[in-house]
């Protein structure tokens, strides 16, 4: 395993990450917010994408300012390395996600509910053609743009000085804030459920998990950047095939991914957030 260099800025690195990030992130997206415009339509969605990049652009930056020759190469090898990630890992990434948000729908139904509108779903139907697209935006939008920093980069230095709960809590609290600016955003999910509102605290929950979750993942895939852009992307697919949901859904989601990131808690434990090996 690679080291890092010993720079005099070592010890701070983790916080210029998260500062740097913000700041490549929220110089796209406060403009856009205070625009007051629809950020989904023509030139303005590609300023929203562009700033989504800012945590992967400041893991990459951080990673070649904090880590010798070696390490560098490490982080590329581990971004790339299908094998690294082992068989049953691969199920749990593909599974995790649909069961959790087909077990909210059916709880929902159950209660009176009806089922979400999926409208991707209409959509491929309609045009087949439409989900390679889908797919290749699901994987640049979020998973590409911000894994090499957030489990890429940040966790391993929070992982060094806490456990590996506080570090996934730590990486959680900077990721859910980092959202902020879209709940300002004309077009955006987060502007339409508001601040303070059911849907926005069961978001904070959803976020939070899904750090544990992801870097569950990560630390039992000898900390596979793949493996957490792989889980980034099956979470946002998910969401976005049986997407429009209702607020009751989006809480079951929270509710179920809370329990779940519990349960991995209590396996696995805070510590380490690792018990399987690693090496299946």
């Amino acid at each position: 395993m690679s080291k890092p260099t010993s720079l005099p800025t070592k010890n701070i690195s983790i916080w210029i990450f998260f500062a740097l990030t913000y700041i490549l992130t929220w110089i796209f997206w406060i403009p856009l917010a205070l625009s007051g415009q629809d950020v989904m339509a023509g030139p303005l969605m590609i300023a929203l994408v562009i700033g989504g990049f800012g945590p992967s652009i400041a893991g990459i930056i951080m990673t070649y300012r904090t880590q010798n020759h070696e390490g560098r190469r490490d982080f590329w090898r581990r971004s790339i390395n299908f094998s690294q990630i082992g068989g049953r890992w691969y199920l749990v990434i593909l599974l995790i996600f649909p069961l959790v948000y087909g077990l909210a729908i059916l709880l929902d139904v159950l209660l009176g509910g009806s089922l979400p509108g999926a409208e991707a779903i209409s959509q491929i139907a309609v045009q087949p053609a439409s989900l390679v697209g889908m797919l290749l935006m699901g994987l640049i939008i979020g998973p590409l743009a911000e894994e090499f920093g957030w489990r890429g980069y940040a966790l391993d230095p929070l992982q060094a000085r806490w456990s590996a709960l506080v570090s996934a809590l730590v990486v959680g609290l900077f990721w859910w804030a980092w959202h902020f600016p879209l709940f300002f955003m004309n077009g955006m999910p987060q502007n339409e459920w508001g601040l303070g509102t059911t849907a926005f605290w069961a978001y904070a929950v959803t976020v939070f998990s899904l750090s544990v979750l992801f870097s569950w993942v990560f630390n039992n895939t000898r900390r596979s950047i793949l493996a957490a852009i792989l889980i980034h992307f099956m979470y946002n697919s998910t969401f976005n095939v049986v997407s429009p949901i209702s607020e009751r859904v989006s809480l079951f989601v929270a509710v179920i991914l809370a329990i779940s990131s519990g349960v991995v808690i209590l396996i696995s434990g805070a510590k380490a957030l690792v018990r399987i090996q690693t090496t299946s």
